[in-house]
């Protein structure tokens, strides 16, 4: 059995939000990258090539707890079988002819196990190959498709909101279906998950904070519809689309607030 050890890359953390871990797997001389996107710390993961499992050990420090872990199909593959506790857990989970991508969503503070099984190990592989920071989707299992979009689903009080699938499919069938896509998933989850648990917990609290967040949220909601009614099947399409809503975003967020402020001071 193989034990890896790793340090987070964001230190000490005193509330265990927006930790991106990444893991080094060498097996059969043959090295690859796990990554987990969290809000809780991953203390170690366990290996173990015979019984072609991964054994996540983890520590919350929140009562939800929200994680995204990529796992290389060169490594692992087939059926995946799911344990949080030694009880079977049935997350949600997304393959492509590269990796699965599984989305852990449970409640409770304290120390977790997660323990995955799958059926394949080292299918198809004929050299070493090293994923790093890859997030996609593809073939779907049998499961609902689910979200992490915590402040979304805390303002419109519901993941099935009209909003809040808007934002899953534009996910789902446009971001992650191209490199770069895959690229500002990843960054963009270190940057959400730093902030949104709390944003969310902050909402339930205070109704009148949900709804200034409501209103703050509406026009970006509005600029990423448009990327629903676009085709992004290239790279070049997904860069220059991408790069027009977050122009658009930075100009109504930004450039507009401080043009209204200097000519409010000119009169």
């Amino acid at each position: 059995m193989l034990l890896l050890v790793f340090t987070p890359a964001f230190g000490a953390l005193s509330d265990a939000t927006g930790l991106v871990n990444r893991f080094d797997i060498e097996t059969a001389g043959h090295l690859f990258e796990i990554t987990v996107t969290s809000n809780f710390d991953v203390q170690e993961v366990e290996f173990d090539k015979n019984k072609k499992q991964l054994t996540f050990h983890i520590i919350s420090s929140l009562e939800n707890n929200l994680g995204e872990i990529i796992i290389p199909k060169n490594l692992l593959s087939g059926n995946f079988t799911f344990y949080l506790n030694d009880q079977e857990h049935y997350p949600k989970i997304k393959t492509n002819e590269k990796i699965a991508f599984v989305t852990l969503n449970f409640t409770g503070t304290g120390n977790n196990r997660v323990d995955v099984f799958a059926t394949n190990y080292l299918e198809d592989m004929d050299e070493i190959i090293i994923f790093e920071n890859n997030v996609t989707s593809g073939q779907e299992n049998n499961l609902p498709e689910g979200g992490g979009c915590l402040v979304a689903t805390a303002t419109f009080n519901s993941e099935l909101a009209p909003q809040v699938q808007q934002l899953r499919e534009l996910r789902d069938h446009k971001l992650l279906q191209t490199k770069s896509g895959l690229y500002f998933m990843s960054s963009f989850n270190t940057f959400y998950y730093s902030f949104s648990p709390q944003v969310a917990d902050l909402e339930r609290e205070f109704p009148v904070f949900k709804e200034a967040v409501k209103i703050g949220i509406t026009p970006l909601l509005l600029s990423f519809s448009l990327l629903n009614n676009v085709d992004m099947n290239s790279e070049i399409q997904a860069i220059v689309y991408g790069s027009s809503v977050i122009l658009l975003n930075l100009g109504m967020y930004f450039v507009t607030p401080i043009l209204i402020v200097m000519r409010i001071r000119k009169r």
